[in-house]
């Protein structure tokens, strides 16, 4: 038979190993928060990075029409160089335009078909199964 003390002394290892595990987790939690807060911080560094790389690209590029704009200006008079580098442009914008349409046209409409469909087929079975059901 136990006595008093031990069961008090059980009691207390269990409050005292609440408590304990009550920390952990807290303390966890704290050490989370804090990776997180961190982590969100260096993904905002890197998006800032990313969109200034992404500036200098396009000026970068800018630059690089204008060199083959000079380029050409060697063979050509200047207006038909950048002339010539104009419409090449708009001409890529076109095609790469209309290839976005037709991939946004794919998108559309935002509805689940292949979903929607087995919806149907799952309700037609069911009507089929009630109509049999009734027949027999």
């Amino acid at each position: 038979m136990t006595t008093q003390t031990e069961q008090q002394s059980t009691a207390d290892l269990v409050r005292h190993m609440s408590e304990q595990v009550s920390t952990l987790v807290r303390e966890e939690l704290t050490l989370a928060k804090i990776e997180m807060v961190e982590k969100g911080k260096r993904a905002g560094i890197g998006a800032g990075l990313f969109g200034a790389a992404g500036s200098l690209a396009l000026y970068g590029l800018g630059a690089l029409f204008f060199t083959i704009g000079a380029v050409l200006a060697l063979w050509m008079p200047a207006w038909v160089a950048a002339l010539i580098v104009t419409v090449v442009l708009f001409a890529v914008a076109g095609v790469l335009a209309l290839i976005g349409k037709k991939q946004v046209g794919q998108a559309l409409p935002p509805e689940p078909e292949a979903a929607m469909q087995s919806g149907r087929r799952d309700i037609e079975t069911v009507k089929d199964a009630i109509r049999e059901g009734r027949d027999s």
